[in-house]
């Protein structure tokens, strides 16, 4: 006969339903105020007070959302969401008293969702994490991961490997791959690659199309001079066979 769940396990099952937001950040004030306003809300806040204890909270409770301040103790919050980014796909909200717009520019190209200036207020922090919260749960599924030769690339994870031996790269890199990868087999035009990951001011910025491919094959590629993973169409664009 089936037993009855017990009060603790209903109790475990209502606060495992809860979305989890990790708030990686060196102010107690911050998190004074931004737990009890996390909680009220419906979400279930968990904290880190450095980069390295971030980066690890990450990877062992895989949060619904990170929310990242740039000026930690033992690391820029800049490198913690490149690291990040090799393993995690969740969004990342950059919280931040660094209010100069190229600091905003690099912390988006690098791979941030959003940014949020300090001092800021929790009603908007809660608006954006809603936002990009909503977008996360829209994406589709992906099933399986895409295998070329001895690569694999598992779009969900964003995680690439060589021969089963995890390969880094960095965030262009990886846009580049990713696109590819999303319809192998087909060539996908120059305009297409650059647009998707450089955005539309940079359509017609082949040079910088061009830099990333030959990164891309010296790391993925058995012989980068002679490539078979990444197929160049001239005048047109590229194919990831598969």
């Amino acid at each position: 006969r089936r037993s009855r769940p017990t009060a603790n396990c209903y109790s475990a099952l209502m606060t495992a339903a809860r979305t989890e937001i990790l708030v990686i950040d060196d102010e107690p004030q911050i998190h004074r105020f931004l737990s009890p306003a996390l909680d009220a809300a419906g979400y279930d806040a968990r904290r880190a007070d450095s980069g390295q204890e971030g980066l690890r909270a990450i990877a062992l409770w895989s949060p619904d959302a990170v929310v990242l301040d740039l000026g930690l103790p033992d690391m820029d919050g800049k490198d913690v969401l490149i690291r990040a980014r090799e393993f995690y796909a969740g969004p990342i909200i950059i919280l931040s008293a660094r209010d100069r717009e190229a600091e905003k520019i690099t912390a988006l190209d690098l791979g941030a969702n959003d940014y949020v200036e300090k001092p800021f207020g929790v009603g908007e922090l809660l608006a954006r994490l809603r936002v990009n919260l909503r977008q996360t749960a829209a994406r589709p599924e992906i099933t399986a991961p895409v295998v070329a030769g001895d690569v694999t690339i598992d779009l969900d994870r964003r995680l690439v490997s060589r021969g089963g031996q995890p390969v880094r790269l960095t965030p262009k890199e990886y846009d580049v791959l990713a696109r590819l990868a999303r319809d192998p087999g087909k060539v996908i035009g120059h305009r297409d690659l650059l647009v998707a990951v450089w955005g539309a001011a940079h359509a017609d910025d082949t040079q910088y199309l061009r830099v990333v491919i030959g990164q891309l094959r010296q790391k993925l590629e058995i012989d980068p001079a002679q490539p078979t993973l990444i197929l160049t169409e001239p005048a047109i664009g590229y194919r990831l066979t598969a």
